[in-house]
């Protein structure tokens, strides 16, 4: 399979170049498509007309004016100065993800850049060529300019690359897979640094991996009320529809389908041992179904993003209009990822509390404490109950909205930016620490099904429980668990968990 530059990009064509490495093409027409905005920034060039970033320098200096004779080293000049980034670098798929929606941007013919540049990302990512990209360092507004930078150094033969995992100056990986390095024309410089793809491609990857967590988390969610004797009732398609929200009609209906004919549900269905179970029980539809529906308008965002050209200033070739705009500015972006944050935080909070129940024997309707069948000589589970509020805790402490935040630069010019990219940032580190707290739920889920014994689980969370039990066997004397956290993690973030549960009850939706 493969993706065309030309074509519309959807957020799966981004998840599969980024993590799949499948194979990028430039569609026939592209060049002609793109050249008559290439022709026009020429034209600029040659008539010496004044236009943003063309022939006049960059942000509170954009009333310089720059002669032709300069215009082409200023677009040199604009990524070297730009390239300020610090901190950790991006990973390879997110580098991979913002190197196909530069191409993507420069595809919709309002930016004036050359075919070249287009045909070198492209390069690029089929050789496996991915810029080293620090992760901090971008405001959001003129869009990502550090990181972009920074992906744009190997373009010009300076900066680094991993070229196949070895990590090269960008000169010496060009030569070795016989490439020059390219000099930047009018106007190019600042189409490669202005945009939001930094923050867009990690936010499509995140939200990938957090689609894949909210069916995680039903999944364990149901394995723990079936473990704690919860009822299914409160689930009933007639009562959570009385409400008119989508997403917790999805979730009630997965939960339906996870705990049908389990034993352990039947045994005490007719019991009035109680009368209503805790909330992190009960409302799981309610509470899940709300991330749910934060998930769609994340979603919704970005896949207008994914249609939006963003570049400044903009080349309109057919209205014979060249104009500045703040397309570039990421607020609608930076408020979605704060939101997408926030929503991913909280499948990790509940699913923290329902774990504290599945330990506590003053909770769990007659489990052993810490589900451990000899607690006080073992801790069992004791300890994993810490890690996971170790992990709510830091992501709560993650959750204050970037976005809310907005810090003056460029002398002025540029005095409110969005944040974006810290926002993206932000959620992607929430997602990995939910990952490792849903993880232990299900972990806990398993062990406390398995205490249920004779009672046999439902096919839906029978099969989660032997999802676990792939990577991690049944706790009978104390031993280190962080392995195993890591592991059903792992099948969490790749999808793996989640499959053998369709494969025993259809689709999780």
């Amino acid at each position: 399979m493969s993706i065309t530059i030309g074509d519309p990009l959807t957020t799966g064509d981004v998840v599969g170049v980024a993590m799949q490495r499948e194979r990028v093409e430039i569609a026939d027409d592209l060049a002609a498509r793109i050249e008559p905005a290439r022709r026009a920034i020429e034209d600029v060039v040659a008539s010496q007309r004044t236009v943003y970033g063309v022939t006049t320098g960059f942000g509170y200096l954009a009333n310089v004016r720059i002669s032709s004779a300069e215009a082409k080293d200023l677009q040199r000049d604009i990524v070297l100065s730009h390239a300020t980034g610090v901190g950790d670098e991006l990973s390879e798929p997110v580098v991979r993800a913002m190197m196909l929606l530069k191409a993507r941007t420069f595809a919709f013919g309002i930016s004036g850049v050359r075919i070249e540049l287009i045909t070198r990302m492209v390069d690029m990512l089929n050789l496996g060529m991915h810029p080293v990209v620090p992760g901090q360092g971008s405001l959001g507004a003129s869009g990502d300019l550090a990181p972009l930078a920074h992906l744009a150094l190997p373009l010009i033969g300076h900066g680094h690359v991993r070229l196949q995992g070895e990590k090269l100056d960008a000169s010496t990986a060009l030569r070795r897979v016989g490439l020059q390095p390219l000099e930047l024309s009018y106007k190019e410089g600042l189409s490669l640094v202005n945009g939001t793809e930094g923050m867009l491609g990690i936010g499509i990857l995140t939200l990938h991996r957090i689609e894949n967590l909210a069916r995680a988390a039903d999944i364990a969610g149901a394995m723990t009320l079936e473990a704690c004797l919860g009822t299914d009732q409160a689930f009933s398609e007639d009562l959570v529809g009385l409400r008119r929200h989508p997403g917790p009609l999805v979730v009630a209906a997965n939960l339906r389908k996870l705990l049908s004919d389990s034993d352990i549900v039947r045994s005490h269905r007719t019991s009035d041992h109680l009368v209503q179970d805790a909330y992190s029980l009960r409302c799981i539809p309610q509470v899940h179904g709300a991330y749910r529906d934060a998930l769609a308008y994340v979603r919704s965002t970005f896949e207008a993003e994914l249609l939006s050209a963003i570049d400044n200033p903009s080349v309109l070739p057919e209205l014979e209009m060249m104009g500045s705009s703040g397309n570039f500015h990421g607020e609608a972006l930076a408020l979605a990822l704060d939101h997408l944050a926030l929503a991913t935080a909280g499948f990790a909070t509940i699913s923290e509390r329902r774990v504290a129940r599945l330990v506590d024997p003053q909770l769990n309707n007659g489990l052993p404490a810490f589900l451990t069948k000899d607690p006080g000589r073992r801790s069992g589970f004791m300890l994993v109950q810490y890690t996971a509020a170790a992990l709510v805790s830091e992501s709560r402490s993650l959750c204050f909205p970037a976005s809310a935040d907005s810090i003056p630069t460029s002398a002025g010019q540029e005095d409110h930016v969005s944040m974006g990219m810290t926002s993206a940032r932000k959620a992607m580190q929430i997602a990995a620490n939910s990952e490792r707290a849903v993880a232990v739920e299900a972990l806990a889920a398993a062990q406390a099904i398995d205490l249920r014994s004779p009672l046999k689980p439902g096919p839906g969370t029978g099969a989660g429980r032997s999802a676990i039990r792939r990577v991690s066997t049944a706790l009978e004397e104390d031993r280190p668990l962080s392995g195993d956290i890591e592991a059903v993690a792992t099948l969490i973030n790749n999808g793996s968990f989640q499959a053998v549960i369709e494969e025993a009850v259809g689709t999780i939706a």
